[in-house]
């Protein structure tokens, strides 16, 4: 008949302190490490699809200068795009698919016709909401 002996029996019934401490440093290491790497990665995909959402704006301001023979006026803005403006009689929009959408921070893109840099500024200030900055804060042109 085998002996227990109460050491052993101690042992066999779950992890010590230590060991789970062990445990949650490393856990915490890996996530500081992947963390802010995973979060980086968001930052930039916002910035390709402020890019891409400009690029899909400005195509669609062009087929309507194409159609009216002028850009919309700042006062017309975006809202041209989908909803034909008082007193234009050669409109063939709408020039979307959806609603103009807001930049992927949650702001309306401005627009200004003329603009400073061309016919039409079209943009977006990024995460900052703030004019200038780097990475995610910066500023998304169609220039």
């Amino acid at each position: 008949m085998p002996r227990f002996s109460p050491h052993r029996a101690r042992t066999a019934h779950g992890f010590t302190l230590l060991e789970l401490l062990v445990v949650m440093v490393i856990i915490g290491l890996l996530a500081g490490f992947v963390g802010p790497r995973f979060f980086e990665q968001i930052g930039k995909s916002e910035v390709k699809t402020a890019r891409a959402q400009i690029d899909a704006l400005s195509k669609a301001l062009d087929q309507h200068r194409l159609d009216v023979g002028r850009y919309p006026t700042t006062e017309e803005g975006l809202a041209a795009l989908n909803e034909r403006p008082a007193g234009s009689t050669r409109w063939a929009g709408p020039y979307l698919k959806k609603a103009v959408p807001l930049d992927p921070w949650g702001q309306a893109y401005e627009y200004k016709s003329p603009g400073e840099h061309g016919d039409y500024d079209l943009l977006s200030l990024g995460k900052d909401r703030q004019p200038g900055g780097t990475g995610e804060n910066e500023d998304i042109v169609s220039w």
